[in-house]
C-alpha cells in the first residue's frame, strides 16, 4: 500500500520539477513511510511513497517496463499478481522484480485498459506512456483505495489524497454544492469532492490524459445487477458457493512479505473473515478489537467469545469521549471531508494500536452487510413496503417497533408520532429512493443550519435531483432490496465506509486494509442471487449464516446485527473539557467562515451544553458534528495553515529521462 501522486503539465518547455512534485508528495509520507521515489521527464513528474508489503527488497517505485517507454506508479494489491504473472511469462513478459507492481505494468503493456478486467484486487494507479505522451489513471472497482485529480489551465494534476494537490495548488474553497450532498445523502456524489474545482476519479473507472487533458473518465465496471439465477435456487448448493468462494478470497488477500492480522468487532462479518483465516493455517493469529466505555456502543463482550473460540491473540484499544474529542481533528484532516458522524474515530484510534504493534496489514469485514442484506435500512424498506398495502393496519407498523427498540422505548416520542414518521409518502413504493428516502429527509433537516448567504446560492440545487440523473437504465423496474443495495453501495460504502472509516483512518498510521467480501467475484454471486436469501423475512444475511453455521460460536451467528456506532452527544456534555470546538463554534468563528448561521448553531451548541445528557434528536447531532468538522475542514485546508507546515520531502530515488535536468538520484 502506497501514496501516488503526478504532475502532467500542458506547458511546451515548462515541465515540472522535482520541487513541485517532492511538495506533493510531502502530505502522504503517513501512506508509504518505508521508500519514496520519483519519476520526471519534461512532460511529467510522478511519485510514490511505499508501504511494502509485497517484494520487500526490490519494490521501490516508480517501475518501468524493459525498454522503460512504460513507468507505473501505484497503491493498492493485486491479490491474484501470481497467476497473472505466471501468465504473463507464458507470453514472453520479462521481470526484474517480486513485486505486484510490475505484474500491473506489464499487464497494461499487454492488454491495455482492457486488463482492468483481470485484475482482482484494490488499486489506484498511474501508467505513463513516454512514447505516446499518454498517462492512464484507473481506480479498483468499488473504490477502495482512493485517487483525485485537478485539471488547471498549466497542468493536470492526481494524487492519493486531496492534501497533496492543494500543497502545490494552494488552498481551495469550499463546493457548497458538495456540502449540501454531504448534509443530504452523508457523502458527496461519486466524482465530486467538497473542493472547488478537485475530482475524484469514480470506483470501476479509469481516464486517459494527452497532453495534459484528460478524458471523461470511463466505467470499466458497475454495480451488477441481474435476474434471479436459476442455478441458485438451492440454499444448500448457493451455501456451499459462497463458502468456496469468500474462503479463496481470504487466501488470496493472505499473501504479503509481512505478518497479517484482522479486526474483530464481535459482529458475524469480522468473526467469519477470523475464522477463515485460522483454518487457512495460520498460526498465532492477532486480533485488534474496539473497546468503548458507553456500554451501549460495546461489543467485548462477543469479541472475547470469539478470540476464546479461535485462541486469537487480541489486542483492544478501549475508547472513551476524551478520546474521541482529542483525535476528532485528526481524523477530519485525514478524511477530508465533513462529517455526520463520529464513527471515523475510532477507527483511527485503532489503526494506531495495529501500527504500534508493528502491523502493516488487516483483513476485515466490511461489503457483507451491502451485498448480503444486512442493514436495517433494508429491513426498514420491507416493512413499510409490507405496512403500504395495508396503511390502516394497526399491527403492521408494530414491527418497526421491533427493528428499532430504542427509538421506540424513548419516553419523549410518542408512537403515533413515529409512526407517522416512518409512514409512506406520496410517491410511494415506486420512488426510486424509498429504501433511503427518511434517512435523506431527516439528514436534509441540516442544511436549515447554513447561512443565509449560502442557502441563496444552493436554492436551486437538489442533491436527489442530481443523483436521479445518475442511475441506471430502468433502475425502478428492480426489486426493492436490488435498488436499496444499488444505493447503499454506490454511496455509503465507498463515499463513507471505505474512505472515513477505511482507507483514510488505516492509512493515516500506515496500515491497510483489506475486505474478502468485495472481492468482484464475491459481489458478482451475492447479486445473483434470489432476495430472499439474503434477506428472509426480517432476517438478515440468511444464506451466509447458513454458510457458515458451527464455523463460528452460535450465540454470534444468531445475534441481530449491532450497528457499528460510537458517542456523538456525550462530546458536548457541559463536563467537556473547554478547547477547540468551543472556538470553533463560537459566534464569531462561525461567522466568520460564512458556511452556518451563527446563531442557530450556537443556540444549539449551547442547547447541548445546558443538558446533561445531551439532546435526544439524532437530526441535532448529526447537524452540531457536520458543523464542527466543515469548521475544522475550513481552517485546515480552506485557510490552509496546516498545509503551509508540510514542508518538502527528499526522495530515495529519482528517475530522469527525456532531456529532464540532471541532478542527484539521476537514472
Amino acid at each position: 500500500m502506497c501514496g501516488i501522486a503526478g504532475i502532467m503539465s500542458r506547458a511546451i518547455g515548462r515541465g515540472p520539477d522535482l520541487e513541485q512534485i517532492s511538495a506533493m508528495m510531502a502530505p502522504l509520507r503517513h501512506r508509504g513511510p518505508d521508500q519514496s521515489g520519483v519519476y520526471l521527464d519534461p512532460h511529467l513528474a510522478m511519485g510514490n511513497l511505499r508501504l511494502s508489503i509485497i517484494g520487500l527488497g526490490d519494490g521501490i517505485q516508480p517501475i518501468g517496463n524493459e525498454d522503460g517507454t512504460l513507468w507505473i506508479v501505484y497503491n493498492g494489491e493485486a491479490f491474484n499478481y501470481l497467476e497473472l504473472k505466471g501468465e504473463l511469462v507464458e507470453k514472453g513478459h520479462r521481470f526484474s522484480t517480486s513485486t505486484d507492481t510490475e505484474v500491473l505494468l506489464h499487464l497494461y503493456e499487454e492488454y491495455g485498459t482492457s486488463c482492468l478486467q483481470r485484475i482482482n484486487g484494490q488499486f489506484a494507479f498511474a501508467i505513463w506512456d513516454s512514447n505516446k505522451q499518454e498517462l492512464f489513471l484507473a481506480r479498483d472497482r468499488v473504490g477502495i483505495r482512493p485517487l483525485f485529480y485537478l485539471d488547471t489551465p498549466e497542468r493536470l494534476c492526481f494524487a492519493s489524497e486531496i492534501k497533496a494537490i492543494l500543497a502545490l495548488e494552494g488552498s481551495r474553497a469550499l463546493d457548497l454544492e458538495a456540502l449540501a450532498e454531504v448534509f443530504t445523502l452523508w457523502t458527496t456524489l461519486p466524482g465530486r469532492t467538497v473542493f472547488e474545482g478537485v475530482r475524484e476519479l469514480p470506483p470501476g473507472h479509469f481516464l486517459v490524459a494527452q497532453k495534459g487533458r484528460p478524458s471523461v473518465p470511463q466505467p470499466y465496471w458497475q454495480i451488477p445487477f441481474y435476474p434471479s439465477d436459476p442455478a441458485l435456487h438451492d440454499p444448500e448448493e448457493a451455501a456451499e458457493q459462497l463458502r468456496e468462494l469468500l474462503t479463496d478470497a481470504v487466501r488470496l488477500r493472505l499473501r504479503a512479505d509481512v505478518p497479517v492480522g484482522a479486526y474483530l468487532s464481535g459482529g458475524l462479518d469480522s468473526s467469519i473473515i477470523a475464522s477463515l483465516i485460522s483454518r487457512q493455517g495460520t498460526s498465532h493469529l492477532k486480533t485488534f478489537s474496539l473497546g468503548f466505555q458507553a456500554a451501549s456502543f460495546d461489543e467485548t463482550r462477543y469479541q472475547r467469545e470469539l478470540i476464546d473460540h479461535l485462541g486469537t491473540d487480541n489486542r483492544q484499544v478501549l475508547v472513551g469521549n476524551d478520546e474521541i474529542r482529542a483525535a476528532f481533528p485528526d481524523t477530519v484532516w485525514h478524511c477530508e471531508k465533513p462529517m455526520l458522524r463520529t464513527a471515523p474515530v475510532p477507527m483511527f484510534l485503532l489503526s494506531r494500536l495495529v501500527h504500534d504493534e508493528g502491523y502493516k496489514v488487516v483483513l476485515s469485514g466490511e461489503g457483507a452487510d451491502e451485498i448480503l442484506g444486512g442493514y436495517n435500512i433494508f429491513k426498514e424498506a420491507k416493512i413499510r413496503q409490507f405496512w403500504s398495502r395495508y396503511p390502516g393496519s394497526q399491527r403492521r407498523p408494530l414491527l418497526l417497533e421491533k427493528l428499532y427498540p430504542y427509538i421506540f422505548s424513548n419516553p419523549s416520542r410518542e408512537r403515533h408520532y413515529l409512526q407517522e414518521f416512518f409512514a409512506v409518502r406520496d410517491q410511494g413504493t415506486a420512488s426510486p429512493f424509498f429504501s433511503h428516502e427518511i434517512r435523506w429527509e431527516n439528514s436534509r433537516k441540516n442544511l436549515t443550519f447554513l447561512s443565509d448567504d449560502c442557502r441563496s446560492e444552493l436554492a436551486v440545487y437538489d442533491p436527489l435531483a442530481r443523483l436521479a440523473e445518475t442511475l441506471p437504465e430502468h433502475f425502478g423496474e428492480r426489486d426493492l432490496l436490488a435498488r436499496a443495495q444499488h444505493l447503499e453501495m454506490e454511496l455509503f460504502l465507498g463515499g463513507f465506509l471505505l474512505s472515513s472509516q477505511g482507507d483514510r483512518v488505516g492509512m493515516a498510521h500506515s496500515v491497510e486494509m483489506r475486505h474478502p467480501f468485495l472481492d468482484y467475484r464475491v459481489i458478482d454471486f451475492a447479486f445473483r442471487l434470489p432476495a430472499r436469501w439474503k434477506l428472509r423475512g426480517l432476517k438478515e444475511k440468511y444464506l451466509l449464516k447458513r454458510a457458515f453455521k458451527g464455523l463460528i460460536p452460535e450465540s454470534i451467528g444468531n445475534r441481530n446485527k449491532q450497528p457499528y456506532r460510537a458517542p456523538i452527544r456525550e462530546l458536548f456534555s457541559p463536563l467537556a473539557p473547554r478547547d477547540y470546538v468551543d472556538d470553533l463554534l463560537s459566534e464569531s468563528s462561525l461567522r466568520q467562515s460564512g458556511y452556518f448561521n451563527p446563531q442557530k448553531v450556537a443556540r444549539l451548541y449551547a442547547k447541548f451544553l445546558n443538558t446533561p445528557t445531551g439532546l435526544s434528536s439524532e437530526f441535532h447531532n448529526m447537524a452540531l458534528i457536520g458543523a464542527l468538522s466543515t469548521q475544522i475542514l475550513h481552517e485546515q485546508f480552506v485557510k490552509g495553515e496546516r498545509l503551509r507546515s508540510l514542508g518538502r520531502l527528499s526522495p530515495d530515488r529519482v528517475v530522469r529521462r527525456g532531456g529532464a535536468d540532471a541532478g542527484p538520484g539521476a537514472r
